[in-house]
C-alpha cells in the first residue's frame, strides 16, 4: 500500500544530536514531498517552541504537537483535533506532584508555565544544556502558579516533572503509579529523566489516525518514525512503524522497522528505500 503520510518525532529522530537536519535527511522529505507524500512532523512541544528550522520547512503544512494534544495546520493557522486535560483533573494531579520530588509545569494555550520556585531551580534537574535552554526559554515562570490556574480555570494540553539524576528509580515507580490513579490520562516519557502526561485522548498515534482520516485515508497509508516512549502510540498505529536504533527498547520491540540511527541518516535511509521506490500517490 503506498504511503501518503510520513510522521516524525523530532529529538532523537529526525533531528540529529546537534539538533539539525542533516542534508541527507532533508533532501529525503523533499523528494517525498514533491512526490504528493505529506510530511508531518510530531511533537510534544507545542507548536512556537519547534525549532525555527522544522516550522520553516516549506513542505510542511500539518503537525501533531503536545504529544497529540493538538493537531495544527499551520497553513490556515487552525486546529483540526484538540484533547486536553480538564481543571478539575488538572488540580489533582498538581496536588500529586507536590508530594514528589520533583519540579512541573504545565502547557496551556500553546505555551509553558512553570511556578517561579520550580523556575528558579530548573538547572539542578535538566539532563544537559538543551533541555535546560529549551525549557528555560519555553516556559514563563509564575509568582504562583496554583493559585493563576485555579483563576483560570481552563483546561491544560499537558503537564510534565522532572526528576534528579539520584531521584530515577522514583521516575519508573511513578510512572506506573501515576497511570493507576489516573486512568483517563496518558503517561509517557520524552527523555530520561521526565515523566509527561496527557488525556488519553492525546496521543500521537489517536492524533495520527484523525489528520489521516481527515485528509482521506487511513493510518494503514502512514509510515511514523519515533525513538521514545512518547513515539510509542504512533509506532503501532501506523501502517509502517519505524524504530530509531537509538530507540527506547519498547518503541524497538513494537516497530515493523529499525532504521540506522538519528545520527545516521537513519530517517533517509528509510524513506529512500521504502517510500521514494513506491509508485508515488494518486
Amino acid at each position: 500500500m503506498d504511503t501518503k503520510l510520513i510522521a516524525l518525532d523530532l529529538d532523537g529522530t529526525l533531528l540529529n544530536n546537534a539538533k539539525t537536519i542533516s542534508p541527507r535527511n532533508r533532501e529525503a522529505l523533499a523528494r517525498a514531498a514533491a512526490a504528493g507524500v505529506w510530511i508531518v512532523p510530531c511533537t510534544g512541544r507545542f507548536y512556537k517552541g519547534m525549532p525555527a528550522l522544522i516550522r520553516e520547512l516549506p513542505f510542511v503544512r500539518y503537525v501533531i504537537t503536545i504529544n497529540g494534544a493538538e493537531v495544527y495546520d499551520a497553513q490556515e493557522d487552525r486546529v483540526l483535533y484538540r484533547a486536553e486535560i480538564a481543571p478539575t483533573i488538572a488540580e489533582r494531579l498538581f496536588d500529586y506532584m507536590d508530594t514528589l520530588p520533583v519540579i512541573y509545569d504545565c502547557y496551556q494555550d500553546g505555551w509553558g508555565w512553570m511556578d517561579r520556585r520550580f523556575y528558579d531551580g530548573i538547572e539542578a534537574f535538566m539532563a544537559g544544556k538543551h533541555e535546560l535552554d529549551m525549557v528555560s526559554t519555553l516556559r514563563t515562570p509564575l509568582d504562583d502558579f496554583r493559585a493563576e490556574m485555579r483563576r483560570r480555570n481552563q483546561p491544560i494540553q499537558k503537564t510534565q516533572m522532572f526528576f534528579r539524576q539520584e531521584d530515577l528509580a522514583r521516575r519508573d515507580a511513578e510512572m506506573v503509579r501515576i497511570a493507576a490513579m489516573f486512568p483517563e490520562l496518558a503517561v509517557s516519557s520524552a527523555i530520561y529523566n521526565n515523566i509527561e502526561i496527557n488525556s488519553r485522548e492525546a496521543q500521537k498515534g489517536r492524533a495520527l489516525a484523525e489528520l489521516c482520516v481527515n485528509l482521506g485515508f487511513t493510518s494503514a497509508q502512514a509510515m511514523a518514525f519515533g525513538d521514545g516512549l512518547n513515539d510509542l502510540s504512533m509506532i503501532l498505529e501506523a501502517g509502517t512503524g519505524v524504530a530509531m536504533a537509538n530507540g527506547h527498547r519498547d518503541v524497538l520491540a513494537a516497530a515493523d522497522v529499525v532504521a540506522p540511527s538519528n545520527e545516521d541518516d537513519g530517517v533517509a535511509e528509510i524513506i529512500e528505500t521504502r517510500v521514494l521506490a513506491q509508485p508515488s500517490p494518486q
